[in-house]
């Protein structure tokens, strides 16, 4: 074999996967579409139609690079969520800002703690750092506060990850119990607190933003109740100088003019974002109807998805989600042991939820024999 350029260290030990199989491989696999798209936690009612509108007027100013600074977004966010331009940050979704974060905290060796089960694009960005995960089970389908909290301050962590509303489960825990974890935590600990299902869960969740904080870091996103997974664009809010930090490793032209441009239309119509959440409530209660049908036991959820427990182990459910899948329906299903007994079903349109509520007694039935 000839010589060839060496990998780093800890990029040779990783394993080549990746946290998710998109839809579109599984479609190649199969050689056929999905029938319906209910497996992503995207939002099938799409942008608003005055964002689709304005992305249609600027196609033609796609010729120029995007601002480098998110100027204009940075700035309307800021006035949305009542804090100062200094606070905000604009990267390529969660998933682009959870890997600056990681590398400007992470060094190789160091702690990191999560729940075990949780976001894995987190724990990819972890690996490639070189951090050592620290896992924590739920507890009673939710992340176990407790747990972390305590794990954080045996590992002496330097990161803890932690989503309210929680994704895969789709649990909360109410704002009063996220501030009492975060004053409870380490001032040397970095707290990553995703809140991408922020808008579809209840108010009450949402604690309200400190940035006086500089061991918090509070992430959102326009890829779930505003419509626009496709265009890659989050933020993150926190202390000044945290914030700033960010400047020094950011892609600075990472985020498309277009996904600014988009961003800054959604967040402009907050009548429609209201109405989409509306129907995401509604959809929820069509699935756990669906579920409760077919002697299933919906969780409760605050997000854009239902998760709905099998009632026997995680081969059993994974031989439900693979007959869903056979019949053209692609959702998808925690992994972890204690959550794997569970499918994960996102709210889609109503034809797509029909669709749903057709194959799920087949997927059950050949689950069984």
């Amino acid at each position: 074999m000839p010589s060839r350029p060496l990998l780093t260290p800890i990029v040779e030990a990783l394993p080549a996967t990746v946290p998710f199989v998109g839809p579109e491989a599984q479609q190649r696999a199969s050689g056929k579409p999905f029938r319906a798209r209910i497996g992503a936690n995207e939002s099938s009612f799409g942008p608003s139609p005055r964002v689709i509108e304005t992305m249609a007027a600027t196609a033609r100013d796609m010729w120029m690079y995007c601002d480098p600074d998110n100027y204009e977004l940075k700035a309307a966010l800021a006035a949305h969520l009542g804090v100062d331009i200094r606070n905000v940050v604009v990267g390529q979704g969660i998933d682009g800002l959870l890997n600056i974060a990681v590398r400007m905290y992470v060094a190789p060796g160091d702690a990191v703690v999560t729940s075990l089960g949780a976001y894995p694009t987190f724990n990819f960005h972890v690996a490639a750092s070189g951090g050592r995960l620290v896992t924590v089970p739920y507890a009673d389908d939710r992340e176990n506060l407790d747990g972390l909290l305590a794990a954080v301050k045996r590992e002496n962590a330097r990161m803890v990850y932690l989503s309210n509303p929680d994704n895969p489960m789709g649990t909360w825990w109410e704002a009063n119990e996220i501030t009492h974890f975060i004053e409870a935590l380490p001032e040397t600990t970095m707290l990553i607190l995703d809140e991408a299902y922020g808008e579809t869960g209840p108010a009450s969740a949402m604690p309200p933003i400190d940035t006086a904080r500089p061991n918090v870091l509070r992430m959102r996103t326009f890829s779930k109740a505003y419509g626009l997974a496709g265009i890659r664009c989050g933020y993150a809010v926190g202390e000044a100088l945290a914030i700033a930090y960010f400047e020094k490793i950011r892609d600075h032209y990472g985020v498309s003019r277009m996904a600014q441009i988009a961003g800054l239309a959604a967040l402009s119509d907050q009548a429609y974002l209201h109405e989409v959440i509306a129907k995401v409530a509604a959809g929820r209660d069509r699935i756990a109807g669906i579920a409760r049908e077919n002697g299933l036991s919906p969780i409760p959820s605050a997000t854009n998805f239902v998760t709905i427990d099998c009632g026997r182990d995680g081969a059993f459910a994974l031989k439900v989600l693979q007959n869903l899948i056979a019949r053209g329906i692609f959702i998808r299903k925690p992994m972890a042991p204690g959550l794997d007994r569970c499918i994960r079903i996102s709210v889609g349109l109503p034809d797509e939820l029909t669709l749903f509520a057709e194959e799920l007694p087949g997927a059950l039935a050949a689950a069984r024999r």
